[in-house]
């Protein structure tokens, strides 16, 4: 059949249309996505609700009864660069997943590590903290040893709980070393501070607690963390936009050092502690 100018004119118009078409929707799509943000949400109520669970010091109640702590200066800096208001609600700890979906608040702030079961229901930004385990040490019994290598001999001894995570990593990097296994995590302090052990590993602020306690006695010889694991934002799926905009505001804290800052004064100092009943 011959193809009259007319009839190759309309093909190339409904060809042009359909071309046309893909991107249009795709368009639409996005901007559907964008209205279901969480981000647009709390920018058109005024104000992020943050779940956290109360644990000192990632978030605590000051003698006044109001809530300090790590995650709230985090919170309101992040509420303050959105301009919106900071909206706290505490939580506990086996309901704030289930919480967080039924949509009782915005995001959770709490010192929650990446798993790959929680990131079976909710969404995970990048980390903004880090734990891990830190050496105590003997001051005087470890003078001599420099490196992580030297800690690594027969003679130097290390104490630790049965059965828990610091027990397991002391054998896996100082496979070589001596290991006194106790029955409670305060034996495992006491040993070192007896002189009966070299060194112990713990979470912070536990060996920083300890120094501030045994200046004269123990001392944390390496700045350097073990087995860390990254705290992270957790977020409702299915919202790109949220993974954009907290991972870029993460990025930018990490850089600038106001994360980290943020996190030596809570982890590592005690300028706090009067704040709170001890």
């Amino acid at each position: 059949m011959k193809l009259t100018r007319r009839m190759m004119t309309a093909a190339m118009g409904a060809a042009l249309a359909a071309a046309l078409a893909v991107p249009a929707s795709a368009q639409d799509a996005r901007a559907d996505l964008s209205k279901t943000s969480v981000i647009e949400s709390i920018k058109e109520a005024g104000v992020i609700k943050i779940g956290l669970s109360v644990f000192v010091p990632w978030s605590m109640r000051d003698k006044k009864g109001d809530l300090i702590g790590f995650e709230l200066d985090v919170g309101r800096k992040l509420a303050a660069d959105m301009g919106v208001d900071a909206e706290f609600v505490p939580t506990a700890w086996d309901g704030i997943i289930p919480a967080l979906v039924s949509g009782k608040f915005d995001v959770i702030i709490s010192g929650m590590s990446i798993t790959a079961e929680r990131n079976l229901t909710v969404n995970f930004s990048d980390p903004y903290a880090y734990s891990g385990l830190t050496i105590l040490a003997n001051t005087a019994m470890t003078k001599d040893l420099k490196t992580l290598e030297d800690y690594n001999k027969k003679e130097v001894t290390f104490a630790a709980r049965r059965g828990a995570t610091p027990a397991t990593v002391i054998q896996q990097l100082f496979p070589n070393a001596t290991l006194l296994l106790f029955d409670e995590d305060g034996a495992s302090t006491q040993e070192v501070l007896n002189g009966n052990a070299h060194a112990t590993m713990m979470s912070e602020p536990s060996p920083s607690d300890e120094v501030r306690k045994h200046p004269e006695t123990v001392s944390i010889p390496f700045n350097q963390s073990f087995l860390a694991t990254g705290e992270a934002f957790a977020y409702r799926k299915g919202d790109p936009d949220a993974t954009n905009f907290f991972n870029n505001w993460i990025g930018v804290n990490w850089k600038n050092g106001w994360l980290q800052e943020r996190n030596d004064y809570w982890f590592k100092g005690n300028a706090w502690a009067d704040q709170v009943d001890q």
